[in-house]
């Protein structure tokens, strides 16, 4: 006879074992669409603002995008960016972080913001960025009443007040596919 103070049990842990992997897989396949509700919340916001700021030509708000980054993702982690196509809305610069304009500008025929040139330059090559002031200065047509400084009018940096609201949406999302996928209840 053996102590009579010890005793044999046997667990088997293979339903536990099967029970984590669906875990695991379930909670794999939830970080992408979780990204995204809180990639969501932070693009609406983007968009509200640049509808704020009022409207010119609609270039920004059309520029405005949120992408998947296919790039240094895996299972654990999706990366999503929101900013502005800078081909479709170079513009954007200049609202987003305000600018000092020296020089005149006018609305072409396409409805694009040009800067004006000299008379007597017409046809020469646009100094370049780089140049010395005094040579841009001779090459566009400065303001009448000196430059004037816009103010910038943050319509990203702005959305990063919604990131409480974009982390409960993540977890939200995140929660509802796991229970979709049957491993949270």
């Amino acid at each position: 006879m053996g102590n009579p103070n010890t005793f044999k049990m046997t667990v088997n842990l293979s339903s536990f074992g099967q029970a984590m992997g669906k875990l695991a897989k379930g909670m794999d396949e939830a970080v992408r669409p979780a990204a995204q509700a809180g990639a969501q919340v932070l693009y609406d916001e983007v968009v509200k603002n640049v509808a704020a700021i009022g409207v010119k030509t609609g270039n920004l708000k059309r520029a405005i995008y949120q992408v998947y980054s296919g790039q240094n993702n895996n299972k654990k982690k999706a990366l999503y960016y929101i900013s502005w196509n800078t081909q479709k809305a170079p513009h954007g610069w200049l609202v987003e972080y305000g600018h000092i304009q020296r020089y005149q500008a006018y609305m072409n025929k396409r409805g694009e913001w040009k800067t004006m040139v000299r008379p007597e330059m017409r046809g020469k090559p646009k100094p370049r960025r780089d140049a010395d002031q005094a040579v841009k200065d001779a090459y566009y047509v400065l303001r009448k009443n000196g430059p004037v400084q816009w103010l910038a009018k943050s319509f990203i940096r702005n959305a990063k007040d919604k990131m409480p609201e974009a982390r409960e949406a993540m977890r939200l999302r995140f929660a509802e596919e796991l229970r979709s996928k049957g491993v949270l209840k």
